[in-house]
C-alpha cells in the first residue's frame, strides 16, 4: 500500500499549507477588492531567490482574483516563448468573455484593431490575422511601445465598461527581453494614468529591481516591490507542523529545530527534506534521529535535480567563475574579489558575469557584489568532483 504523503515539493506546486504568506496575501486582497470597485491600483513585483514560493504566491493571488470577478491570465516567460504572442492571446480571450455586454460591444472592433497591429507587426509567425498585403501594411507598426500602449488602453476602456477588471500574472519576468520589458511598463503606466481597472502582477529573480529601473525611471512609482525569503522560525514550523496533523503525526522540539537549520527556512527545502523525512519514518512522532537519517538522502535528491539542472547550463568559463565566487568564503562578494581569484581583470571576467546573470544563477546584491540566485548553491558546488579551490 502507498503511503500518503502530504509534503509537495515541485516547482510552483502548492503545498497543503502556505504558511509566512499570510501579510502578502491580506495587503493584495484589498488591492483586489480596489480594483473591483474601478479604483486603479499599483501593479506588485515579487522578487526572490528560487525555491522561496514566489510562484505559489502568486497562483494562490490568481485564485483569490478570480473568485473575486478579476479576469485573470498567467503567463511565464521563457526564453524560447514570445511574450507578446502571449500577451495578444489574453487580450483576445478577455474580450471573447466580455463580448456579449452590450454597454461594450462599441469598444470591441477598436481593441480587435489593437492586437490586431500588435501581432502583425511583432510576431511575424502568427497566422491568427488572414489579411492581404495591402491590409498588412495599414497595420504595420514600427513601434512596439505605441503598439502594447495601444492593447492596454483599448482593453482597459472595455474592462472598465464592462465593469471587468483585469489582471495579468507575469512569472519569470526577469527573462523578458529589454524592448519589451520597456513596452509593458509604458502601457501599464498610460493605461494606470487613464484611470482603467488594470493591473500587473510579476514575479522574478532579485535582478528584476534592476531591470525595471534601468527601462523607465518611473517604474519605482508604478510598481509596488516586494521581496520574498525565507520563512522565520515560527512559519517554518508551521510549514513542517500542518500538514501532517491530520495523520496524527508530530515532530519533537529537536526534529523541528534540526530541520529548520538545515533547510535554512525556504520552503522548497522544508517540502522536500520533510517527505524524504515523512517516507522514510514509520512513527507517530518523528525524532532527531529520524532527521539525522534522511539528511544525506535530502542532499543527494537537491544535487541531482535542484541544483544539477541549473550547473549543467554553465560552460567551463561560467564553472571557474562560479568556483572563484565560492572560494571567496562568504557571499555574497565582490567582483574584484572574484576576478582576484582568477588571476584576472575585472573588465576581463565582466562578460562572464553579464552571462551568468542573464542565465538567472547568479545576481548583483549592490553595484559591485554576487550571490547566487539558488540557496545554498555553495555547498552543491563543494560537493561537486570538478570543484577548483583556487
Amino acid at each position: 500500500m502507498t503511503k500518503i504523503n502530504p509534503y509537495r515539493p515541485g516547482a510552483g506546486m502548492k503545498p497543503m499549507y502556505l504558511a509566512g504568506r499570510e501579510d502578502e496575501i491580506s495587503e493584495v486582497k484589498q488591492i483586489f477588492d480596489a480594483l473591483s470597485m474601478q479604483i486603479p491600483v499599483q501593479s506588485i513585483i515579487y522578487s526572490g531567490l528560487r525555491g522561496v514560493g514566489k510562484t505559489v504566491l502568486i497562483n494562490e493571488l490568481y485564485t483569490i482574483a478570480e473568485s473575486k470577478g478579476i479576469f485573470c491570465r498567467h503567463i511565464e516567460i521563457e526564453e524560447k516563448q514570445d511574450f507578446i504572442a502571449q500577451i495578444a492571446t489574453c487580450a483576445q480571450t478577455f474580450l471573447r468573455e466580455v463580448s456579449m455586454k452590450n454597454r461594450v460591444k462599441h469598444l470591441i472592433a477598436k481593441s480587435i484593431d489593437s492586437i490586431k497591429s500588435l501581432v502583425i507587426s511583432f510576431d511575424p509567425n502568427d497566422s491568427t490575422f488572414s489579411l492581404s498585403l495591402q491590409e498588412r501594411d495599414l497595420y504595420k507598426s514600427n513601434s512596439l511601445t505605441q503598439s502594447l500602449t495601444d492593447v492596454f488602453v483599448n482593453i482597459g476602456s472595455v474592462a472598465l465598461a464592462a465593469e471587468t477588471p483585469l489582471c495579468f500574472f507575469i512569472d519569470e519576468i526577469q527573462y523578458m527581453k529589454s524592448h519589451e520589458l520597456s513596452s509593458l511598463i509604458a502601457a501599464l503606466h498610460r493605461s494606470n494614468q487613464m484611470g482603467y481597472p488594470l493591473m500587473v502582477i510579476g514575479a522574478g529573480l532579485p535582478k528584476i529591481y534592476k531591470m525595471l529601473s534601468d527601462e523607465k525611471s518611473y517604474s519605482e512609482r508604478l510598481f509596488m516591490y516586494k521581496e520574498i525569503g525565507s520563512l522565520n522560525n515560527e512559519q517554518a514550523i508551521d510549514a513542517i507542523v500542518y500538514p501532517v496533523k491530520r495523520f496524527n503525526v508530530s515532530y519533537t522540539d529537536k526534529a523541528l529545530e534540526k530541520i529548520i537549520d538545515i533547510t535554512k527556512g525556504y520552503p522548497y527545502f522544508i517540502q522536500q527534506f520533510c517527505q524524504i523525512i515523512y517516507n522514510n519514518t514509520d512513527n507517530n512522532t518523528i525524532v532527531e534521529k529520524d532527521i539525522d537519517n534522511s539528511i544525506n538522502n535530502f542532499f543527494e535528491v537537491l544535487d541531482s535535480g535542484f541544483f544539477k539542472v541549473r550547473y549543467e547550463r554553465c560552460s567551463e568559463l561560467d564553472k571557474k567563475f562560479i568556483f572563484a565566487m565560492v572560494h571567496c568564503g562568504k557571499l555574497p562578494c565582490t567582483i574584484s574579489n572574484i576576478a582576484m581569484n582568477m588571476n584576472k581583470t575585472v573588465k576581463s571576467i565582466s562578460p562572464t558575469r553579464a552571462q551568468l546573470i542573464n542565465k538567472g544563477l547568479i545576481y548583483a546584491v549592490r553595484h559591485s557584489e554576487l550571490d547566487f540566485t539558488v540557496p545554498e548553491f555553495d555547498g552543491f558546488i563543494k560537493r561537486q568532483s570538478d570543484f577548483i579551490e583556487y
